[in-house]
């Protein structure tokens, strides 16, 4: 699969110079992000549920070009769903047999992270779903909640789309959290046998300091309380060292028999040192986007909406069809203004 570039050796002496050019307004960035939802305020969740902490959003919006689209069009449709997901009609074909799960990131929805990519691989060929995880009832956002009780509505979600459209195994896309959580119930949860192919995008696999929040909170007596408090529950368990984390990678990062995949930026503003993004063992790539289109500075949150991306998982999904990504600018920083400007909309 020569479109996908090679397998990245993460090097975190490559990057250190640009985090000591950005690292000061990295704190400031991420003391404003994490104390804010990407859904906007007011936005109720009228999804139809599946197993407590879990809903299908079922109404489909249009595609978008960055969370602040797609935050407004939640503020008058929150049960907006990614176009082309969650059609439990749809029949998996040959050449595409495993229908794609998407989970999403943290204080995030299925139509937040994936009003973009959704649409792309129903596009491609592929049956799609997606759905709100690890959410209070009630509440107006996902994925907060503890992130041993999300792995575990993962795998009810995966059950559902099994049933419903008749195939032997899904391919599970994860997003930042989603990415750890789809992990967790493959590699803990007895989830293997059901999936074939993992793909992380911003994967916090060995968690993150956030900027040096992290290491700062592991000496000063009550700083996590303080910043549970401010973010959420699952925000606090994704930190490196973090016993979800240790929990996580206990006996080896994979299992036999899923392929893994990551896909990574050395510029990630929420995952620091860039080399915690990967995924070691048996069955696994490590792709970095700048090792493939090194003018293209994509961080954390713009991840979910860069083109080039996406056609980097269209290639990871579905390598006998593979097409070489536009390989263009995106300057650093994309994508940041949007999701503050999200959360406060």
């Amino acid at each position: 699969m020569s479109q996908l570039g090679p397998v990245c050796r993460w090097d975190a002496g490559q990057t250190r110079s640009r985090w000591r050019s950005i690292a000061t307004a990295g704190v400031l960035v991420w003391a404003v992000v994490a104390s804010a939802a990407l859904t906007p305020h007011g936005a109720t969740a009228t999804a139809q549920p599946v197993v407590d902490g879990i809903s299908i959003p079922v109404d489909h919006g249009p595609p978008q070009t960055d969370h602040l689209g797609a935050a407004r069009y939640l503020k008058t449709h929150p049960n907006a769903a990614p176009a082309g997901t969650n059609d439990f009609d749809c029949e998996p074909d040959a050449a595409h047999p495993r229908p794609v799960v998407l989970a999403h990131g943290t204080d995030s929805s299925a139509y937040s992270d994936w009003a973009a990519i959704g649409p792309v691989l129903a596009r491609a060929g592929f049956c799609v779903f997606a759905l709100n995880y690890g959410g209070k009832p009630g509440e107006e956002s996902f994925g907060t909640e503890d992130i041993w009780a999300s792995s575990a509505q993962i795998g009810a979600f995966v059950d559902a789309v099994l049933a419903a459209t008749g195939a032997r195994q899904v391919d599970l896309v994860g997003f930042s959290q989603g990415a750890n959580v789809t992990r967790y119930w493959i590699n803990k949860l007895g989830g293997a046998s059901k999936v074939g192919h993992w793909v992380g995008l911003a994967s916090p696999t060995y968690g993150g300091i956030m900027y040096g929040i992290v290491p700062v909170a592991n000496y000063v007596p009550g700083l996590f309380t303080v910043f549970e408090l401010a973010t959420s529950t699952a925000a606090v368990q994704q930190a490196a060292g973090s016993p979800f984390i240790e929990a996580l990678n206990a006996g080896g990062d994979t299992v036999p028999g899923v392929r893994y995949t990551t896909i990574g930026s050395r510029v990630d503003e929420m995952i620091q040192p860039f080399d915690n993004i990967a995924v070691r063992g048996a069955g696994a790539t490590n792709l970095a986007i700048q090792d493939l289109c090194p003018a293209n500075l994509t961080g954390h949150f713009h991840t979910v909406y860069e083109p080039f991306v996406h056609q980097l998982l269209v290639n990871t999904l579905d390598p006998e069809h593979a097409t070489a990504p536009v390989c263009a600018p995106v300057a650093l920083g994309t994508g940041i203004a949007e999701v503050v400007l999200a959360a406060h909309s």
